[in-house]
């Protein structure tokens, strides 16, 4: 499945980056850095059918864990924020409360500002854009199995602490935030804190932090192949996503009716005129097979007549072409050997003599090798389009003799 990941930031003057992500593929189809989210309008064409998700700053989103009590009802959820009332600055009403997974008596809750997710919808809906998910962008980062995950994108640090809690701010004082963290964490464990890196950032100089090299990839590529597990969103209650197919449903099914109708005509007059067709097209191949047998009387039997007319026609017009062909593969033989290079496609063109390849080679050098050896055999090469694929070598060569 491919989708479109966008990370907002906590003002539409923030710098949006994004990510078009094939999560079957583990690909990157695109993906860039936008000034803010006035640009965001350029996703469109991006987007086209795609799923979107967007991450959120988790500076802006409370994660906390609720306690409930055993066997606790619909009202014990609705109770929640006033649960959290005395950690939550401002009036709860004007914050919106979302439920995570929940364990045991110990429920999840995402809380963010009404206005503050209006913002954030309102910057997608302002680019023509309709988002899926939304995810405060900590819980995308792959969560540690021991210890805590850091990650840099642009001037700010993303750090996921376990399955529900994290920071996220400037990396000028996230670097010593979590460092202050890490010598809370040893005195509490007795040990030092696990980290593991996505980033350049070297924290060798911490005695209190252990630090694991992940491999350097691009960040939005880290969060996005996060996305995929994260089965949270913050889309819900009064912000769920509302479809519009069904109501469009409503208004338009005495259209649909009355279109079903006319093509359920259309297709019967449509199998009348296939049947005429098909009568016709039997007699013109039945008139083919006898001319082919005219033509070929010791032909013997064939499956497809078209294709074996076209074998014929090209072993007549090539003539020699394919003990040509046999002969240069024989003179080259050992420039292949050589070079270490294995040909994925051949084709050849007997009247120009010309032997055209398609090659996989270790490196450059492997092409050039073989470039030399066959001029040396007396044959002119010329080199095509060359890429990098999965740490070898695809080119295109034209081998004339």
């Amino acid at each position: 499945m491919e989708q479109l990941v966008v990370r907002l930031g906590a003002y539409a003057g923030d710098p949006v980056h994004w990510i078009v992500w094939s999560s079957q593929q583990s690909e990157i189809i695109a993906s860039g850095v936008l000034a803010d989210a006035a640009q965001m309008n350029s996703l469109s064409e991006r987007a086209g059918q795609r799923a979107i998700t967007a991450l959120v700053p988790t500076s802006d989103v409370l994660l906390k864990w609720v306690e409930l009590p055993a066997k606790a009802s619909r009202k014990a959820l609705a109770a929640i924020p006033y649960m959290l009332e005395d950690e939550i600055s401002g009036d709860i009403n004007q914050q919106f409360f979302a439920l995570g997974p929940q364990k045991a008596n110990l429920q999840a809750v995402a809380v963010v500002s009404k206005d503050k997710l209006k913002q954030w919808l309102a910057m997608i809906a302002d680019a023509g854009l309709v988002c899926d998910q939304l995810i405060p962008d900590v819980l995308a980062i792959p969560q540690a199995e021991h210890g805590w995950a850091l990650l840099e994108l642009g001037q700010q640090l993303l750090v996921r602490q376990d399955e529900w809690a994290g920071l996220q701010g400037e990396k000028d004082w996230l670097v010593q935030a979590v460092a202050l963290h890490a010598r809370q964490y040893q005195k509490a464990h007795a040990e030092a804190l696990q980290l593991n890196n996505y980033s350049e950032l070297q924290f060798d100089d911490v005695t209190n932090i252990e630090s694991h090299s992940m491999p350097l990839e691009l960040p939005m590529k880290v969060l996005a192949g996060g996305v995929t597990s994260a089965k949270f969103n913050l889309l819900q209650g009064e912000f769920k996503l509302k479809s519009s197919r069904s109501a469009g449903w409503k208004n338009w099914r005495v259209a649909a009716a009355l279109a079903g109708i006319a093509l359920l005509t259309s297709v019967v007059d449509k199998a009348i005129e296939q049947h005429s067709i098909q009568n016709q097209l039997a007699n013109i191949n039945s008139q083919i097979n006898n001319e082919y047998r005219r033509a070929f009387p010791n032909a013997g039997a064939y499956r497809d007549v078209k294709a074996t007319m076209q074998t014929k026609l090209k072993a007549l017009e090539q003539g020699g072409g394919a003990s040509s062909l046999l002969v240069m593969l024989s003179q080259l033989s050992a420039a292949f050997a050589d070079s270490n290079i294995k040909p994925q496609s051949l084709r050849f063109d007997a009247s120009r003599s010309e032997l055209r390849m398609q090659v996989v080679a270790n490196n450059f050098e492997a092409l050039e090798q073989f470039k030399k050896l066959a001029q040396a055999k007396g044959f002119v090469v010329e080199q095509g389009a060359i890429n990098n694929k999965d740490n070898q070598v695809i080119g295109s060569l034209a081998v004339r003799s």
